[in-house]
Order: structure tokens, then C-alpha cells, then sequence
């Protein structure tokens, strides 16, 4: 699967699903042989591993899965991202990282946009949630500049602190990710 946005900065940016041989690799530690990326763009081995879980337990690739962001214009990854599981309801959560050295960039901004027009077109979610630390401003940035509603503060499976912000099929944030492709 792939899907192309991109935000003001015209930072183009295709989501591709992080093949099994790779999400292995990355469980393990171990950087894939045959992808070109930039330092820190690659997911961290929980998220490899929750996608490995999730697999084997019967679940749909396509709410399971983890996607490199990889920049358009030269085919590198650049970060990462997904849901962290199939919709809860009509509710999906995503997560998503963008190697530090192309922050502020627009990457994060297309890749989200590009996930949240995913899920909306699967016709089984509505609700889009993704969870912030509150140090992290710049994610903090992007959910509010797409138009995500923040809901509240919540304690996460590990224990942290996050403000939880929502995106609704037919709010501002769809409107903002059709912008963004």
C-alpha cells in the first residue's frame, strides 16, 4: 500500500508498509538490509513487535501494520507510523515519528494527514485519537494544525503523562489532511 501527501511546504511523502522480513529485523534490533534511511527514522523494536503480535494473532494487516515514511524526493525513509491496533468502535489510534534530522520539515504533518485519510476511507473508523507527551511541542503543533480536538490528559500503558487529541471524519482535521495530499 502507499499513499502519497503533502503539506505547505510541498515536503511530499509516500506511507509504505513495513514488509514482515523488515518489522523482524527492527524486533531484533537490527537495522534492514535493503532500505535506505535516515538515522532514527526507523521505528522502535516495540512497535516492530506489536505489529509482529498483532499479525500472528489473526488481526488485519491493514490496522496492524507499521509504515516507513519514506520522502518522495529521494526515496528515503524518513520515519515512521501507523495504527497501533484495528478501530476500538469507530476509533483508531496512530503513532508516528519523524527522524530528528528532518523535523520541521512537513513530514510529520503529510504522514498523519496521509493516515488520517486512510482510516476515514476504510469506512470503519470515524474517530482518529493520537496521544502527545506534553514536552513534545512539536507534535503538539501538528495534531493542532490539523485540526485535532484535544479531549483531555490520560495516563498511557507505559505509565506516561498524554494529552489525548481526537480527529473526527468530517471535522477539521479531515478537511486539513485533504489539503495536505
Amino acid at each position: 500500500m502507499s499513499t502519497t501527501g503533502s503539506t505547505r511546504s510541498e515536503t511530499a511523502v509516500a506511507l509504505r508498509v513495513v514488509p514482515v522480513d523488515d518489522l523482524r529485523a527492527i524486533a531484533a534490533s537490527e537495522a534492514p538490509a535493503s532500505e535506505r534511511f535516515i538515522d532514527g527514522a526507523l521505528p522502535p523494536p516495540f512497535v516492530a513487535e506489536r505489529a509482529l503480535r498483532q499479525l500472528a494473532e489473526g488481526k488485519p494487516a491493514f490496522w496492524c501494520s507499521t509504515f516507513y515514511i519514506v520522502r518522495e524526493s529521494d526515496g528515503y525513509i524518513v520515519g515512521g507510523c501507523g495504527f497501533k491496533d484495528e478501530p476500538y468502535g469507530d476509533r483508531v489510534e496512530i503513532g508516528y515519528a519523524v527522524a530528528p534530522a528532518c523535523m520541521r520539515q512537513g513530514i510529520g504533518g503529510a504522514a498523519v494527514g496521509a493516515l488520517l485519510e486512510l482510516a476515514f476511507d476504510s469506512g470503519e473508523a470515524s474517530e482518529v485519537l493520537a496521544q502527545v507527551e506534553p514536552s513534545n511541542v512539536a507534535s503538539t503543533c501538528l495534531v493542532r494544525k490539523l485540526g485535532f480536538t484535544r479531549l483531555g490528559i490520560a495516563t498511557d500503558e507505559d505509565g506516561t503523562t498524554v494529552f489525548r487529541w481526537l480527529a473526527r471524519r468530517g471535522g477539521v482535521a479531515a478537511a486539513a489532511a485533504a489539503r495536505a495530499g
